[in-house]
């Protein structure tokens, strides 16, 4: 026969480790593309990206 394997219930502080800062809007951001070029604006973009839920934030120079 098979060996049974018990399946663990994953739990809430691993579910939702780094969420809850986010959530609260305090991002963990690092500049992901420096310094590209957006011809709408006329102007040099930066891309941050956070680390920790992978939102994308752009800031004109």
């Amino acid at each position: 026969m098979a060996d049974i394997l018990p399946f663990k219930k994953v739990p809430l502080k691993q579910k939702f480790k780094g969420h809850t800062l986010c959530r609260q809007g305090h991002h963990k951001w690092r500049i992901a593309t420096e310094r590209k070029f957006d011809v709408k604006q006329g102007k040099l973009v930066t891309e941050y990206r956070c680390e920790r839920c992978h939102k994308i934030k752009i800031k004109a120079l």
